[in-house]
């Protein structure tokens, strides 16, 4: 099982290289090469690092997933978790996510959103106490699925 720990600023490459691996098959489920998560910039990922939390999994000397958590006001935003696809499904998603909530622990609500699309996605969150709160139809081939997990 990977560790996980804090990630420094000197992580932001490696972060955004998983990332890219990662929202790959996103991309192709959605027909949109240009969703977010693939064009951001290493000064975005770095960026987050500083100003909130982000986390990774390291197995060895790799970065093999990643995940970032910023509070407003009680509420902790969860974005960007990826697992490099080759260790996809091997629990370090969950394993993420659950120390993100131990991080965020002052939090009253978590807060995140993924496509109607990525049933993958939304049992892992359902998993971890997550429960549909709204839709947001984004364009004809996307519709954002929102939903949070209560602490209190």
């Amino acid at each position: 099982m990977a560790d996980i720990e804090r990630a420094g600023p000197g992580d932001a490459g490696e972060i955004l290289t998983v990332q890219r691996a990662a929202y790959v098959s996103e991309a192709q489920l959605y027909g949109d090469p240009f969703i977010p998560p693939l064009i951001e910039p290493v000064e975005q990922v770095r960026n987050a690092i500083e100003t909130g939390t982000v986390l990774v999994a390291r197995d060895g000397g790799r970065i093999v997933g990643a995940v970032r958590g910023r509070l407003s006001r009680t509420t902790c935003l969860v974005g960007r978790l990826v697992v490099a696809p080759d260790l996809q499904g091997r629990g370090i998603g969950g394993a993420l996510l659950a120390a993100l909530h131990e991080q965020e622990a002052a939090a009253l609500a978590f807060d995140l959103f993924t496509g109607h699309l990525s049933d993958g996605n939304l049992r892992l969150y359902r998993r971890h106490g997550y429960r549909e709160t709204r839709r947001e139809r984004m364009s004809d081939h996307l519709t954002l699925v929102h939903l949070r997990r209560e602490t209190a």
